[in-house]
């Protein structure tokens, strides 16, 4: 079916020249004008969501009694890098002041950072290499074909265990628990089963989840086991990972709560952005004036 271009060309302003094109991109970084942005809130006090991110007691004496196959398995998906930040989760220290005054500069419509003189953001390829994720090579693109089914992550957590009381308590309404997972995970390695491929799958959930799905304490969407299995299949997340990141820091910045991995964007944050107290900072932070942006670099 052939699209009959002049139904709606007349829709489409034409082309006025750089200038015109210059001056039309000022007003869309125009923070102040997207109606809810923090921007536009300097008694904001705390970042909405910030509190669900805690520490996981259950994780590090999880991961250690994983099985050396199981671990295999991880590595073998692309996930070391991930193992090692879940790891040393519970030493990391978000540093909530840095993170709040980037949300100020994020901006919905262009998913970028704006600064005073030019744009920033967070590229695939360096998430992909912050998080040792298996990388998109150009050229592939056209070379993958995606099988779109029904998600489903009852028949993944099924692959996991066949006990229904194991799996209604790993789930509530559109959320699915990582805790009891992990509990699960604990159970078969003290037990010494031979189940390592489940144990890795059950235990990829619960170190994707924290690292790159987070979306309260313990709990991701009921969607991304999904996702998350497919590392297992040879799939690539790292759009998926990204996306999710986007979403959460459009969320953060029109109000509402932060979701997403926040451990991607602090890595990001160090590479790329220094933060020191100062007195005349022209690019001063509304939001935490104790805390001003003083230096981009890298």
């Amino acid at each position: 079916m052939k699209r009959n271009y002049s139904a709606f060309a007349e829709d489409i302003p034409p082309y006025s020249g750089p200038k015109v094109a210059r001056e039309t991109h000022a007003d869309l970084k125009q923070l102040s004008a997207i109606p809810g942005h923090i921007y536009t809130r300097p008694g904001l006090q705390i970042l909405p969501g910030q509190r669900r991110f805690s520490k996981m007691p259950w994780l590090v004496p999880m991961l250690e009694l994983l099985p050396p196959t199981s671990i295999g398995h991880l590595k073998e998906w692309g996930l070391s890098t991930v193992f090692v930040l879940a790891k040393n989760y519970n030493k990391l220290v978000h540093v909530w002041e840095s993170v709040t005054a980037m949300m100020e500069l994020w901006h919905p419509q262009t998913n970028s950072f704006i600064f005073p003189e030019f744009e920033a953001t967070i590229l695939l390829e360096e998430l992909e290499i912050m998080l040792g994720l298996p990388r998109y090579q150009r050229g592939e693109e056209m070379a993958i074909s995606y099988t779109v089914e029904q998600i489903n992550s009852w028949s993944i957590l099924a692959y996991i265990t066949t006990k229904k009381n194991d799996l209604y308590s790993m789930t509530s309404g559109m959320h699915v628990h990582l805790l009891p997972i992990a509990q699960w995970i604990t159970s078969e390695c003290k037990r010494k089963t031979t189940n390592y491929t489940a144990i890795a799958k059950a235990a990829a959930i619960c170190i994707c989840g924290i690292i790159l799905f987070p979306e309260s304490d313990d709990a991701i969407s009921f969607g991304n086991p999904s996702i998350i299995d497919s590392i297992s299949e040879g799939m690539k997340i790292g759009q998926v990972v990204l996306g999710f990141l986007y979403a959460g820091l459009t969320s953060a910045a029109l109000g509402t709560p932060f979701y997403g991995s926040i451990v991607t964007l602090e890595l990001w944050m160090g590479m790329h952005i220094q933060f020191r107290v100062t007195e005349n900072s022209s690019t001063e932070c509304k939001i935490m004036l104790n805390h001003l942006l003083a230096y981009v670099g890298g």
